[in-house]
């Protein structure tokens, strides 16, 4: 049980096939009690119900501070303490550069920059209060690579974004036992993927992968109980690939 008596945070968690619900479902095995946040039509308060009594289901824009600081109290009330956020709400948009629109851009920025920023502000307090908490970042192996197969050149600089700003964060906080640390996954099969690549095509990707195959939410979760826990105590400011072996560095 790595992570017995924890509270756990995960934003975007609400999808039965997303890596936020894998997330909070390995976490929820390894003892947590977690607080999945989503947006109203993804029904949150569901999808926790699904991991059992004790979790618990909040709406929340994770582009509306407000609307962050509220699901934070509202954890902290219900559950005691913040411990882990897993900053995985995360929308993307396969568009070329000439495409990409200001309103475009606004949007892709919105959810996957500042909404890591606006949820790490709001449990941070918490953390810094307890003297302890691990923040894990789902960032993109297209921020390392300059783009991907589903996210235009815009998604790709809200990824890259998000690794600066967990490793600013990771010095700033690291003496008041806070972590912050990222995961980049590779081409991962959820909902985004399903029914956009045929099989040939998922087979000549996964022929260029040495692992040999894609990812499954499953592999991304695993690596967020690691950073989320005190196998990882001495990590922060870290980016953790987990693709397969897609980027070798």
């Amino acid at each position: 049980m790595l992570l017995k008596d924890k509270v756990a945070v995960v934003t975007g968690g609400a999808g039965l096939n997303g890596l936020g619900y894998a997330t909070a479902r390995q976490m929820a095995a390894h003892g947590a009690k977690v607080a999945i946040l989503d947006l109203a039509r993804a029904e949150p308060v569901a999808a926790a119900a699904r991991l059992g009594d004790r979790h618990l289901g909040l709406v929340a824009d994770v582009t509306d501070k407000a609307a962050c600081e509220a699901a934070a109290a509202e954890v902290l009330k219900a559950l005691g303490r913040i411990d882990i956020l897993v900053n995985n709400a995360g929308i993307t948009q396969p568009v070329k550069t000439l495409e990409i629109t200001g309103a475009d851009y606004d949007r892709i920025l919105d959810v996957n920059l500042r909404g890591t920023l606006y949820m790490s502000q709001a449990v941070l307090p918490a953390m810094r209060q307890q003297q302890s908490g691990s923040i894990v970042c789902i960032s993109s192996v297209s921020a390392q690579r300059g783009g991907g197969i589903f996210g235009g050149p815009h998604y790709s600089a809200a990824k890259a974004g998000v690794l600066g700003l967990a490793r600013a964060m990771a010095r700033e906080f690291g003496i008041e036992g806070v972590r912050v640390n990222c995961i980049t996954p590779g081409l991962i099969e959820t909902d985004i993927t399903q029914g956009k690549l045929t099989p040939d095509r998922k087979k000549e990707i996964a022929e260029s992968i040495p692992l040999a195959r894609l990812g499954a939410a499953a592999d991304v979760a695993g690596a967020c109980v690691f950073l989320a826990s005190d196998l990882s105590a001495y990590c922060t400011g870290i980016t953790l690939d987990v693709n397969g072996g897609m980027l070798i560095h």
